[in-house]
């Protein structure tokens, strides 16, 4: 699990949902908790994450925002579609809930051939070569008004659109690019939760930790998981984002 390992493509993660039951065995075990109800508490219940109540709220604040903030994003767009050659958004296959693939809604910050350039840049990862998590400072890849949106977290808005979709809610762990086969052992707990927008991750660090300290972050916030935690985790969220702080 280093990576050098390619990832696996669209229509063999389709085919391993029926013919790999040793990754499915290995992703149940992993992932299975006891659920615990979140209003009455008794084991069995379903927990805070998994709850419909969870799932109605979330579509119905991202609408809400969506509403809100439409003038925002048609400018935004406008700007992007004006400054580089290449569409306004860009759509990438993210890692969900029990290692479900989907495709991520997001402005798109990079030149338009950024996925194919990806692999030559391997060796300035900040987190190493071998990582399975990409990051790289002042990646030559981004745009001028990328570099922007990325600091300020604009680009991420339309992320609200999976949201209203069902494949992510407000709060949880971040959707990572590289998928379940790619995770150690002890990085698949992480799935057993719909992947968030924002969370502990994002209000205590950002980019600036590496992938085994978000697993830490993101078991800490299933194993506490609650209405009143996202609440505070959304109220944080804003002065992050403001401050630019650990955005890359």
């Amino acid at each position: 699990m280093t990576g050098h390992e390619k990832t696996v493509p669209m229509q063999q993660m389709r085919r391993d949902k029926r013919l790999d039951p040793e990754h499915r065995m290995r992703l149940d075990t992993a992932i299975h908790m006891q659920g615990r109800g979140w209003m009455t508490g008794r084991d069995g219940g379903r927990p805070w994450t998994l709850s419909r109540t969870n799932r109605v709220v979330a579509c119905l604040g991202a609408l809400v925002i969506l509403l809100l903030i439409s003038p925002i994003l048609l400018g935004l767009a406008l700007a992007i579609k004006f400054s580089s050659p290449g569409p306004v958004m860009f759509v990438q296959k993210r890692t969900g809930y029990r290692g479900r693939m989907f495709g991520m809604y997001k402005f798109r910050t990079m030149v338009a051939n950024a996925e194919e350039l990806k692999e030559s840049l391997r060796h300035l990862n900040k987190h190493g070569a071998d990582a399975i998590d990409f990051k790289i400072d002042k990646d030559p890849r981004i745009t001028g008004i990328g570099g922007f949106l990325r600091r300020s977290s604009l680009d991420e808005l339309p992320n609200l659109i999976n949201v209203v979709m069902g494949d992510m809610r407000l709060v949880g762990p971040r959707p990572t690019s590289f998928n379940a086969y790619r995770y150690k052992d002890n990085h698949l707990a992480r799935l057993s939760i719909y992947p968030g927008m924002t969370g502990l991750w994002q209000i205590s660090g950002r980019s600036n930790i590496d992938f085994d300290q978000r697993v830490e972050l993101d078991l800490s916030y299933i194993a506490e998981q609650s209405l009143l935690l996202d609440l505070k985790i959304l109220l944080k969220t804003p002065f992050k984002v403001f401050s630019g702080h650990g955005a890359s």
